[in-house]
């Protein structure tokens, strides 16, 4: 007859167990948290002993399997080194290319290497006989007979009138009878009317074209000719109330 079912024997002889029921299940929370934490870390443990495992296994070859990754990182290295040298090259060393303007402006004709000196003799100013070499500090346009550079004398009078110089349109023979008209509607109220009767001027420097002498305050000259449409000579006119030749030091 067995007695396994009556209440308060065990036929087993089990080892006495101390096991404490909480009255309430929130009390077992921590017990839960520590458990899941211990088995993220197991499961960490098994994925990297799978990742690592055949580098630590003697049949894949053990030590020899780390070879290849390192030389590869080697090789990744020195291509990482090759880039940069390329990137961050001298400025020295690289290759010049010749500066471009970022716009062009109006062109400032060179100053000539030797002035001319104004020649002996007189023209027409206002109605009485004036030494040319008494027309200082100004620019004197000579225009030849027929000239079709009315937008170039105009240019050339706005900005001897920036530089406050004198400015004076000369004309001789066949130039003359046109030299009135070109004064009034190109002199912008300031340039004179100079008549070269005798062809002093003229004789001297043979104005085929529209022709400018920039005169000094000792009467020497800078002779400008075939000026581009797009000329600039006002920073060289306002150096006209200076002498043109500096004294020997």
């Amino acid at each position: 007859m067995s007695f396994a079912s009556e209440p308060g024997r065990d036929d087993g002889n089990p080892p006495p167990v101390n096991i404490v029921i909480p009255d309430d299940a929130r009390e077992l929370a921590r017990d839960v948290l520590a458990y899941h934490r211990e088995q993220r870390a197991r499961r960490r443990r098994q994925r990297l002993v799978r990742l690592l495992g055949p580098l630590r296994s003697r049949e894949s070859g053990g030590q020899a399997a780390i070879l290849p990754l390192a030389a590869t990182c080697v090789a990744l290295s020195m291509l990482a080194a090759a880039m940069l040298s390329v990137v961050a090259l001298n400025p020295a060393s690289a290759p010049t290319l010749p500066a471009t303007p970022s716009s062009v402006g109006p062109l400032v004709p060179p100053r000539p290497a030797a002035l001319t000196s104004l020649p002996a003799g007189t023209v027409q100013l206002d109605g009485r006989a004036e030494p040319v070499r008494s027309l200082t500090s100004s620019a004197l346009a000579l225009v030849p007979a027929g000239c079709d550079c009315g937008q170039d004398l105009s240019r050339l009078a706005d900005q001897a009138a920036a530089a406050r110089v004198g400015l004076y349109f000369v004309g001789a023979g066949a130039a003359i009878p046109q030299l009135a008209g070109l004064t009034t509607r190109y002199g912008g109220g300031t340039a004179k009317a100079v008549y070269d009767t005798g062809d002093v001027l003229t004789a001297a420097y043979h104005p085929d074209s529209l022709t400018v002498l920039l005169v000094y305050s000792d009467a020497t000259a800078d002779v400008r000719r075939n000026l581009p449409h797009d000329f600039l000579l006002t920073p060289v006119l306002r150096q006209l109330t200076q002498p043109g030749k500096q004294p020997a030091r």
